[in-house]
């Protein structure tokens, strides 16, 4: 752990206009890892502002996409805080002072400009091949002018005055960024409706919240000159600034839903683990300088340094997040594993509570059979059907091996075989199967293979004799049957011939 600095203050400040996706979720990640190494303060901020597209539901899945992540805040909602409240429709008090501020040194003024009339002289600059920004039309205007304009019915919003010099920050990730003042508008910080607008809002909270740190994405940095310049005109020291490279899809655009599902929640209900999901995250932009890939959180804490942050972009890979959850998953105990998988085979209908200590030991060993081989536990779901019910659909290359000459008569000589083991056990499975292919002289796999397709609808899997080891006695004769019965009424085979007299050995 890193030394404890009561004075880093961090925070995530999502607005609620959607779910938490994997990029804001990696925002969260890096800031708590930074005041979790430190023994700084991580802060959430709910930036609702935007009351057209802002709801409680998608309060609640920041929220849940949050807690489900493991990445707790010490301040924000639902928590105490001295620096609260933190939705921002809860501090629109606090910002007034602020605007009072700069309206009074003349870092602001009102402007009573029109949407329309706006569009229509940036239409008109960029006909002239001149930058659209705001020509400052309202600037000067005498107070008697506010007062007609006022009189008139028309609700001014309130610009801040960009100054003429150039914008300079030393980005921790970045570097030394420069922005020209000259190309950007004196931008509004005050809507018409009285509502701050994203940069003023943030600044202010910011500077009230003690943010030592403003760490974010890199579609952010078009944000920093212009809530530089609020600090400046407010007089107040600058926290540092810290922009992290986007995430981008496999095919280097911008990551979205065609690239996999980017919500939180839906990892969750996928059935991936948060500590695998967080472990990839990490990942995405930043490196330990190790080769070691696996991290439990506590380890992530302990090796997070903002100097390990890539300056490039980072690529969402599906394949690589379930890769992590697998490696994850199989790290788990069958216990833990049987734990979590019990709400997907709840929904999925495949078993219901309470369970006897008879079920869980079976549902153990079908864990130990499967864990390895799933990604996560839909895909074990998937996977692994055929243990829970007998209506398993059979795939179509499965179903191949079941049309081929002689299936039939193989699987009613593996049935007698079956009937005669008395202790059902992997060994003995294998030993009378071994048995049956010397005595017909076939190859292992003439019967292993249409008895894999007749128990469980599939071409791979598992071990086969560990299979019907769990699946129980009754439960391979009774769906070998089925299958024989479903043959039968399709067509007659004839027992195939030796292949070159060769012997299973």
């Amino acid at each position: 752990m890193g030394i404890e600095n009561k004075n880093i203050r961090v925070r995530f400040a999502p607005s609620p206009t959607g779910y938490l996706h994997i990029g804001g979720a990696r925002t969260a990640l890096f800031n708590w890892l930074y005041a979790r190494h430190y023994g700084g303060t991580f802060i959430l901020r709910i930036e609702d502002t935007d009351r057209a597209r802002s709801t409680p539901e998608a309060v609640n899945a920041i929220l849940d996409g949050m807690k489900w992540l493991g990445l707790d805040w010490d301040e924000g909602p639902e928590k105490d805080g001295e620096y609260g409240p933190y939705f921002q429709t809860e501090r629109l008090d606090l910002y007034k002072k602020f605007i009072d501020r700069l309206l009074e040194s003349g870092e602001a003024y009102y402007c009573f400009c029109s949407a329309e009339e706006l569009a229509e002289r940036r239409k008109k600059k960029l006909a002239e091949g001149r930058p659209s920004i705001y020509d400052r039309k309202c600037l000067n205007l005498s107070d008697n002018e506010k007062k007609q304009l006022i009189k008139e019915g028309k609700k001014p919003a309130i610009r801040l005055k960009m100054p003429d010099r150039q914008i300079v920050v030393d980005d921790l990730i970045k570097g030394i960024m420069e922005f020209d003042s000259k190309l950007l508008s004196d931008f509004v910080i005050i809507k018409s409706d009285g509502i701050p607008t994203y940069n003023f809002a943030a600044v202010v909270d910011d500077i009230l919240m003690k943010v030592s740190l403003v760490m974010r994405g890199d579609d952010h940095i078009s944000n920093t000159p212009k809530q530089i310049v609020i600090y400046q005109a407010l007089g107040i020291p600058l926290p540092e600034f810290a922009h992290i490279p986007m995430i981008m899809g496999p095919d280097n655009t911008r990551l979205s839903k065609r690239h996999g599902a980017t919500s939180v929640i839906e990892y969750q209900k996928m059935g991936f683990l948060p500590e695998a999901v967080v472990n990839y995250i990490a990942h995405l932009g930043w490196s330990s300088g190790t080769n070691q890939e696996i991290f439990t959180i506590k380890e992530l804490v302990e090796s997070f340094a903002l100097e390990k942050i890539s300056h490039h972009s980072a690529i969402f890979n599906m394949e690589k997040l379930n890769w992590f959850n697998n490696e994850h998953l199989k790290r788990l105990s069958d216990e833990k594993y049987v734990e979590m998988l019990i709400p997907f085979l709840i929904e999925a209908r495949y078993i219901e509570l309470p369970l006897s200590e008879k079920k869980e030991k079976w549902l153990r060993k079908v864990v130990s059979l499967m864990k390895s081989r799933a990604r996560n536990f839909k895909q074990f779901l998937e996977y692994g059907d055929y243990f829970f019910t007998d209506d398993f659909i059979i795939e179509e290359e499965a179903a191949k091996i079941l049309e081929q000459t002689g299936v039939k008569d193989i699987l009613e000589q593996l049935i007698n075989k079956l009937k005669e083991i008395d202790k059902w056990d992997e060994e003995n499975i294998e030993c009378k199967v071994r048995e049956m292919a010397h005595q017909l002289n076939l190859k292992g796999k003439q019967i292993i293979h249409p008895a894999r397709v007749s128990l469980s609808g599939k071409t791979v899997g598992p071990s086969l004799f560990a299979l019907m080891e769990v699946l129980g006695k009754e439960r391979n004769i009774k769906r070998l049957e089925k299958i024989i019965s479903k043959l039968s009424k399709n067509s007659e085979y004839t027992f195939p011939k030796p292949d070159n007299g060769k012997r299973v050995n």
